[in-house]
């Protein structure tokens, strides 16, 4: 509960320099405070505290070290315009943090007292939110199994802590669109899988694919699956496909939440938005490479994006593909560019809006 929360401030010696808004990477620099908050089946839940940032002591036999037993969150506090420190839909973030949980053998917990510490932990560091329109301020909830336990079975200890990183934009790039590899021999999730959970276990397989990606000259890998070879995601994001259908009608088009792919919080929100502008048909659909070679062939692909919370939206330049390099158009105006624009003007306290909650 939010009224035990025990406080544990920094002495002034303590406390970390802030980096420079122009030096910040995605992930690098931590906050002086963290919330942690432990948990075993005897006791349950015990007092969440907030102390100092500190190394975390863990028992070399943790699951979380040996079956992965561990799920993480992905959000952002912004400092708006006004003044005001803003959280973007936290809600979300923890339903799909339950969700997580509950596939992962976690215990669940108070969704709204878990909104609560976290508030209070970036009200703490509130000066490590970044003075800026271009930066925010990263929170990564994480729950990891701590019981000291080599059989593969539900914990019966475990650690749930969060973290706060302030960062600049997740390509150093900026605004940029990347070029994508798309090669269906490796596959990021599958029926019946864990791809739509945000677990560190599907992560870690990635990264030696998206390595090879760099070496190729590309930014990311374009994920597909089975024998149509369906698009999944892109990266670590949802994916967006803006185009003519055959009846010449303009859509925007995104793979469906069937399991294979993370139910994104930014994607959804980008489809909210959409559906509410009515100016063009919002789809849902299993979409495959050969529909998207035949629309661009057809000249109908107006623009592919990715989108997620931590670079928003990304617009798509390229995808290579069984050796064919395939050229994105984007259309003008850009669709990718107003989606960006209209979120920011939610995160910064531009215009006013539900999604936005105060701190």
């Amino acid at each position: 509960m939010f009224s035990d929360l025990e406080e544990k401030i920094c002495t002034p010696d303590q406390l970390r320099p802030k980096p420079d808004n122009s030096a910040l990477v995605f992930g690098k620099y931590f906050t002086d405070h963290m919330l942690e908050v432990s948990w075993d089946s005897k006791r349950g839940w015990a007092k969440p505290v907030i102390s100092p940032m500190h190394n975390l002591q863990l028992h070399p036999g943790a699951k979380v070290l040996h079956y992965a037993i561990e799920l993480f969150e992905g959000m952002k506090a912004y400092r708006g315009e006004d003044g005001c420190l803003r959280l973007f839909r936290p809600d979300k973030n923890m339903a799909r943090m339950l969700s997580t949980a509950k596939r992962s053998s976690l215990p669940t917990f108070d969704a709204e007292e878990m909104i609560k510490c976290v508030k209070r932990l970036i009200q703490i560091d509130k000066e490590w939110v970044p003075y800026s329109t271009t930066s925010s301020l990263y929170i990564r909830p994480t729950f990891i199994a701590t019981d000291p336990s080599l059989g593969v079975a539900s914990p019966n200890e475990a650690l749930l802590y969060v973290l706060l990183c302030p960062v600049g934009p997740y390509f150093t790039s900026g605004f940029k669109p990347i070029s994508l590899m798309a090669d269906p021999q490796y596959v990021r999730s599958w029926p019946g899988g864990c791809g739509a959970m945000k677990m560190g276990a599907n992560y870690a397989p990635t990264i030696y694919i998206q390595k090879q990606s760099e070496l190729l000259g590309h930014q990311q890998v374009l994920w597909l699956y089975g024998a149509d070879h369906q698009l999944t995601e892109v990266g670590t994001m949802n994916i967006f496909l803006f185009m003519l259908n055959e009846n010449g009608e303009r859509e925007l088009v995104t793979p469906p939440l069937d399991g294979l792919i993370l139910p994104g919080v930014t994607r959804l929100s980008l489809l909210e938005l959409a559906r509410e502008w009515k100016e063009f048909r919002v789809v849902e659909r299993t979409i495959t490479m050969a529909e998207v070679i035949q629309a661009h062939e057809e000249k109908r692909l107006l623009e592919i994006f990715g989108a997620g919370t931590a670079c928003v939206v990304c617009p798509v330049s390229s995808i290579s593909y069984q050796g064919q390099e395939y050229n994105i158009p984007r259309s003008e105006p850009s669709l990718s560019q107003r989606f960006l624009k209209t979120m920011s003007d939610i995160h910064y306290g531009r215009v006013q809006h539900p999604w936005a909650v105060d701190i």
